[in-house]
């Protein structure tokens, strides 16, 4: 489970690395994610749905859809196998776990239903918990690592809703690492391995890391033994890893320390994007046990990893991040295609075609739809504008504008291809060979 989307915090203001807090505020106060992904047309909220609760319009689904194929992609290579769960469960269930006696506040009333309590669950480390217990496992097959990009539900209060920061209804990228003790540093710190190549693929930096533990009067599982040892791994794992890091009162989950990777917006407020904590506590709860070397039962280590949090916190930071302005491999569309005139339109639907048998998002601005200098402007935030006039429709080449401002020597349709594809496949943030964005 990630608590980095616990309520009830209030961000402090901590300003992006390499600007000042006021120069972020002002060159960012325009992307404000509420206002310009329902100007760009990637989410929008109803009343009749209910207040946070937002949906995802076609461009923004693209975008989440991206984004969580990046992210399965890069679990599966690292060895993490998927699962679905519910996003119901039995109040026993949470109950066992520790949410209801220390995170009922945030949860969903109980439903009855057949004599039953059923709750629309907080977390996923319950469902994996249990979908561990349900066969038995050697050491041979640890670190078994469990992943899901799956739905969740906390109750909010309306004041402290806003776009997609908070919301009630969480698409969480969670994963959980059943290991050994003598595991849990490599795990975690492959786990923040990971967290680092996704920043750079999307384009973002961490504000700082945070160790984050428990504070005085918070709801925690009483037992002493079991966060010592949790904090000194974790603190080994940032200390291996070379990181700089903070620590913070009061800030941990309920059942156990945690590093917390922040990331800023634009008005300076700072929020939890990732994060990796130890765990020793729900093992124990459930029970959960693997069979050792030595033919006895023994009690796994469970770490809870998220790459990017919320698809919905990540979406909405790195629309404020790029004003809309994707990598070319999140962009809703990757290239337009801009025929000079009508007579260059059948040009122009053969490279529309060419692109999606590559996978490119593509798109056609007719000359209907204005002067090649206003459509220009118009699809200024797609990455590459592919200009196919006279001279190019009669030796199959495409012109290139990239979004940066460059234009490139018309070139052949397929070696221009090749080299987006190329750079959309590496996940670059990069527009052309390497060039800055």
């Amino acid at each position: 489970m990630s608590e980095s989307e616990a309520p009830g915090r209030v961000p402090r203001g901590f300003g992006l690395c390499g600007h000042s807090p006021g120069a972020v505020r002002e060159e960012t106060a325009m992307n404000d994610h509420r206002k310009l992904g329902r100007e760009l047309g990637l989410f929008d909220t109803d009343p009749l749905i209910g207040a946070g609760l937002p949906y995802w319009l076609p461009d923004g689904a693209v975008v989440r859809h991206a984004l969580e194929e990046y992210i399965r992609t890069a679990e599966r290579k690292a060895g993490y196998r998927h699962v679905y769960s519910p996003v119901l469960g039995k109040r026993e269930l949470y109950e066992i776990s520790g949410h209801w006696s220390h995170y009922s506040d945030d949860m969903f009333p109980p439903m009855e239903l057949g004599g039953e309590q059923v709750v629309l669950r907080p977390s996923l480390c319950p469902h994996h918990a249990v979908i561990y217990r349900s066969r038995s496992h050697s050491y041979r097959e640890l670190p078994l690592r469990m992943a899901e990009l799956g739905g969740m539900y906390r109750a909010e209060l309306s004041g402290v809703l806003g776009g997609l920061t908070r919301v009630r209804a969480i698409q969480l990228n969670d994963a959980h690492i059943f290991c050994t003790l003598d595991q849990v540093a490599e795990e975690a710190q492959a786990a923040l391995a990971m967290i680092r190549r996704a920043y750079e693929a999307l384009g973002i930096s961490p504000a700082r890391y945070r160790l984050s533990l428990p504070g005085p009067g918070g709801k925690y599982v009483a037992a002493p033994e079991l966060w010592q040892r949790s904090t000194a791994l974790l603190t080994e794992v940032l200390e291996r890893s070379g990181l700089p890091y903070e620590a913070a009162e009061g800030e941990a989950a309920f059942y156990g320390p945690k590093i917390d990777v922040q990331v800023v917006d634009g008005a300076g407020r700072e929020s939890t994007l990732s994060t990796v904590q130890v765990d020793f506590h729900q093992p124990e709860r459930f029970d959960l046990h693997y069979i050792g070397a030595d033919g006895a039962k023994h009690r796994p280590v469970m770490v809870h990893r998220s790459i990017i949090g919320s698809v919905e916190r990540a979406v909405a930071h790195l629309i404020e991040e790029h004003g809309g302005a994707f990598p070319a491999w999140l962009a809703p569309t990757q290239v337009v295609i801009l025929p000079v005139s009508a007579t260059e339109l059948p040009n122009a639907a053969a490279l529309a075609e060419s692109c999606a048998h590559r996978g490119l998002r593509a798109e056609i601005a007719e000359p209907e739809r204005g002067s090649l200098g206003a459509r220009i402007r118009e699809a200024r935030l797609v990455p590459y504008q592919a200009v196919i006039g006279a001279k190019e429709a009669a030796d199959d080449l495409v012109a290139v504008r990239l979004r940066d401002g460059r234009r490139l020597d018309p070139l052949p349709v397929e070696d221009v291809l090749g080299r987006i594809g190329a750079l959309v496949d590496a996940h670059r943030t990069d527009l052309w060979d390497g060039a800055p964005r």
